[in-house]
């Protein structure tokens, strides 16, 4: 796969992390293969968790292709270099050929990043997951590895203001022992898998940098004495959000019929 968009806006990126004074943490790196298919498993608390998700590989010299929602991979301009990158479109109403597109870019070797819990946690949490990357990597006969981002979320997430400023941050990425799913058992393997991820997270905060331990921070699960929503609360949200969407896309739809009944 060729790739000629992608390194530089890596060697791009690094540059802009040392302008914005960012630190990092990154563990167990060695996990990722230097060569053959392996599908990185990636909670997903911001918006641009992808950007440092990268970094999970970049040690073993890999690119990752992420699995990506449809309306970013459409957008103009954006959209242009998310492509050029090779990331897999996924459209959230027929999930299947995301999951051929991937299972066909594991088999050629390459190493795909998914999100399992498919949409932003809001309590920083790990939620419940899908199935589909038990699935992709059981068909694709690939590790499952599960890695954690910690500290992107600070940067750009939901019911929050960016903070691109160059007050220290620390981004910590941990990456967990592969995992080999079979496909027999797909319920207890995605279970699994968040056990993993749920115990990699926990043990990301533990060694956080204390002085960024800010107690009653935002970003910062409930549990850890922070103030995001806990997981119910963040259910709730979320909720609520699909609820005026969904009013959204009606009331859009019954403007279409007014217009074309004129």
């Amino acid at each position: 796969m060729r790739d000629i968009t992608y390194p530089p806006v890596i060697v791009t990126a690094k540059v802009l992390f040392k302008l914005l004074g960012q630190r990092f943490q990154l563990s167990g790196t060695e996990h990722v293969p230097r060569k053959g298919g392996a599908l990185l498993a990636i909670n997903h608390t911001g918006y641009v968790d992808f950007i440092y998700g990268g970094l999970a590989a970049n040690p073993s010299k890999r690119l990752v292709r992420f699995m990506i929602k449809r309306e970013m991979m459409d957008k103009p301009g954006v959209g242009h270099l998310l492509r050029s990158f090779h990331h897999i479109r996924v459209d959230r109403d027929s999930g299947v050929q995301s999951m051929l597109d991937a299972r066909s870019y594991l088999e050629a070797g390459e190493v795909v990043g998914i999100y399992p819990e498919a949409t932003i946690s809001r309590s920083f949490e790990i939620k419940e997951l899908k199935s589909g990357a038990v699935r992709i990597a059981a068909d694709a006969g690939v590790p499952l590895i599960p890695v954690i981002v910690w500290g992107a979320h600070r940067l750009m997430t939901k019911d929050h203001p960016r903070d691109f400023s160059r007050s220290r941050k620390t981004i910590a990425v941990r990456v967990g022992q592969p995992m080999h799913p079979t496909g027999e058992d797909i319920n207890a393997e995605t279970a699994a898998l968040r056990t993993a991820m749920q115990r990699l997270l926990d043990e990301t905060i533990a060694a956080y940098p204390e002085d960024e331990k800010a107690p009653g921070s935002w970003w910062t699960p409930a549990r850890f004495g922070g103030s995001a929503p806990t997981p119910e609360e963040a259910a709730r949200l979320d909720q609520e959000e699909r609820r005026a969407r969904a009013q959204k896309a009606a009331a859009k739809r019954a403007a279409k019929g007014d217009k074309s009944s004129k």
